[in-house]
């Protein structure tokens, strides 16, 4: 495809890029990484563990930890990760050393999308200087570069909000796109999940209409970087996903639908927006519609 190119290629760096900029002084490099261990029976749909305990095990040398859940999600919402306001968030990167003059790199483990979910509120707010790092801290052992177990906190930064409120929409917004065809709605989960074969979220199924690109296709399952420009294009433009939409992507929680913004974003789509609380809310909502296949 003729416009299947990475439009954005200093928001996805390499280890051989972080590595040789580890020592930059307004670098700020986060491990992001959480893990979901899936419940039955419980009324959630999983539980969350943070990945605190790996990042003191072996991390990148010289980054912070960001806890999603205890830091930037709010303590009183009926689901998990949902956003705080543009201030409260802005706040809580400046606690923990990000300003405006500063380059922001996340990486996670497992999966890439713990990373995109904080680059993506980074944007949200209106900050580009920030990347992701292609197959995180797995590739970064697996090709065999420098650990350490130091913790690190950078100082307090400065750092000014100019938020981009159209880039995370609500459950009104996803209810009035169907059926529109001007707009795609991405179901970021696993096939099974958006199939309605797992009822994982309580109404089993999906948002009436969308299509399904599973944020883990997008990664190559054993680097766990993102397939090349020409290959994830294809599946995009397979499903509807056509440039001249907008697109408006969901999961379970708000963080893999980051995986398929941030890789839309590579490919140079411009109305991409993401639905927060996505099937925790809607699934749990009998006024809303759903559909199975």
């Amino acid at each position: 495809m003729s416009e299947a190119k990475q439009h954005y290629p200093e928001a996805l760096v390499s280890g051989d890029w972080l590595q040789d900029h580890l020592d930059d002084p307004d670098l700020r490099i986060f491990d992001c990484t959480f893990y979901l261990h899936y419940e039955v029976g419980t009324g959630c749909p999983y539980s969350i563990e943070s990945g605190r305990a790996d990042y003191d095990a072996e991390h990148i040398p010289g980054a912070g930890f960001l806890d999603l859940q205890e830091d930037f999600s709010m303590p009183d919402s009926p689901y998990r990760f949902t956003l705080l306001s543009p201030e409260e968030t802005g706040a809580a990167f400046a606690r923990m050393g990000v300003g405006d003059d500063t380059r922001v790199i996340f990486y996670s483990r497992k999966s890439m999308q713990q990373s995109t979910r904080f680059w993506w509120m980074l944007r949200w707010l209106g900050f580009d200087n920030a990347a992701i790092l292609n197959g995180g801290i797995d590739k970064w052992l697996a090709d065999d570069r420098p650990f350490s177990t130091e913790p690190c906190r950078y100082p307090q930064g400065e750092f000014s909000i100019h938020p981009r409120p159209e880039l995370i929409v609500d459950k009104h917004a996803v209810l009035a796109a169907i059926g529109d065809d001007g707009i795609c709605t991405i179901d970021a989960r696993e096939p099974d999940l958006h199939s309605g074969e797992n009822a994982r979220y309580g109404r089993p199924g999906h948002v009436p209409g969308s299509v399904n690109i599973p944020a883990a296709a997008l990664l190559d399952s054993e680097s766990l970087e993102i397939l090349p420009p020409e290959i994830v294009a294809q599946m995009f433009a397979d499903a509807g996903a056509n440039r001249d939409k907008k697109i408006i992507a969901y999961c379970g929680g708000g963080i893999a639908a980051t995986m398929d913004a941030f890789v839309l974003h590579q490919l140079g789509y411009k109305n991409i927006t993401v639905y927060d609380n996505s099937m925790s809310e809607w699934a749990s909502d009998a006024s809303l519609p759903i559909e199975t296949d």
